[in-house]
C-alpha cells in the first residue's frame, strides 16, 4: 500500500497562501496605477517587506508586474492580456439574479446601467403575475425619480450626485430641494436599497440596489411592481435584493 505523504497538505496550504498574498499585492497595485514601492505594498497588504519582495520577484518573472525607473512597482502587460481574455458580460452575470427575483416573488426584474445622465435598461425578466410591468431593452430612465437611478446616485461621491441631480432638475424644469434629496440619498446608503412610489410612473412603484462592476461602471437591479400590490411585496423585495446586493459585492470586489 502506498504511504500517504504528510507533506502534501502542508505544501498545498502554503501554495494557496502564496496565491492569496500575490492576489492581495495585485489588488493593491490596481488601486494605485502610479505604482507603489515595496515598503508601501507591504504596508497596504500587511506583509513583511521580504515576503513582498519574493512574491513581487515571481510576479515580475511572469510579466504580471514591472519595476518603474523610479523604483516603484506597477501592474505589468500580462495583466492586460489576461483581462482581455477574460471578457465579462454584466448581463450574463446578473441574469441568474434576475431569475431568482422572478422565482422567489414573481415580480419583474430589471438590470440597468448609468450612461451619462440616465439609466439605460440592459436586461429584463418579466414577472409571472398577470398584472406586471414591462419595459424594453434600451429604454432610458431618469435618475431622480426612479429606484434604480436613486440607488446609483447614492453610490456616487456627493458632489457628483448633486451635479447630476441639479442638471436633471434643470432639464425637466423641476424646483427640487437638494438638502431633502441629499438626506434621502444618505438613507439609501444606510439601508442599501432605494424606492420610488408612483414618482416615475403613476401606478408603478419600485425598489432597487446599485453596484459597480470591475471597471467601476455603475449598474442597478430594480424590481418594478404595480402599486396596488407593492406594499404587500415590499419586505420580500427588500430581502431578495439585499441578498443579491451582498452576492454582487462578493463577485465584483473579489
Amino acid at each position: 500500500m502506498e504511504k500517504a505523504n504528510k507533506t502534501e497538505p502542508a505544501l498545498a496550504k502554503n501554495g494557496i497562501q502564496v496565491i492569496s498574498r500575490a492576489a492581495a499585492i495585485l489588488r493593491a497595485l490596481r488601486e494605485d496605477p502610479n505604482g507603489l514601492s515595496l515598503g508601501q505594498i507591504a504596508d497596504r497588504v500587511g506583509l513583511a517587506r521580504s515576503t513582498v519582495q519574493r512574491i513581487v520577484g515571481a510576479l515580475q518573472d511572469e510579466r504580471l508586474v514591472f519595476a518603474t525607473g523610479s523604483g516603484g512597482i506597477r501592474l505589468g502587460p500580462e495583466i492586460n492580456a489576461l483581462a482581455a481574455a477574460a471578457k465579462f458580460n454584466v448581463v450574463d452575470i446578473c441574469r441568474p439574479h434576475l431569475a431568482e427575483i422572478v422565482r422567489q416573488i414573481g415580480e419583474t426584474a430589471d438590470l440597468s446601467v448609468l450612461k451619462g445622465h440616465a439609466m439605460i435598461f440592459l436586461d429584463q425578466l418579466p414577472g409571472t403575475h398577470r398584472l406586471r410591468t414591462v419595459s424594453a431593452i434600451g429604454d432610458v430612465f431618469t435618475l431622480t425619480d426612479t429606484a434604480n437611478g436613486r440607488a446609483v446616485l447614492a453610490r456616487m461621491p456627493q458632489d457628483m450626485a448633486e451635479r447630476l441631480v441639479r442638471e436633471e432638475w434643470q432639464r425637466r424644469d423641476i424646483a427640487g430641494s437638494w438638502p431633502e434629496f441629499a438626506a434621502m440619498l444618505e438613507m439609501i446608503r444606510r439601508e442599501g436599497i432605494a424606492f420610488d412610489s408612483d414618482e416615475h410612473t403613476v401606478g408603478i412603484s419600485a425598489a432597487g440596489i446599485a453596484f459597480a462592476d470591475w471597471k467601476g461602471a455603475l449598474h442597478a437591479i430594480s424590481v418594478p411592481i404595480p402599486t396596488p400590490r407593492f406594499e404587500t411585496q415590499k419586505e420580500a423585495v427588500r430581502a431578495v435584493l439585499t441578498k443579491i446586493g451582498a452576492d454582487l459585492k462578493d463577485t465584483f470586489d473579489s
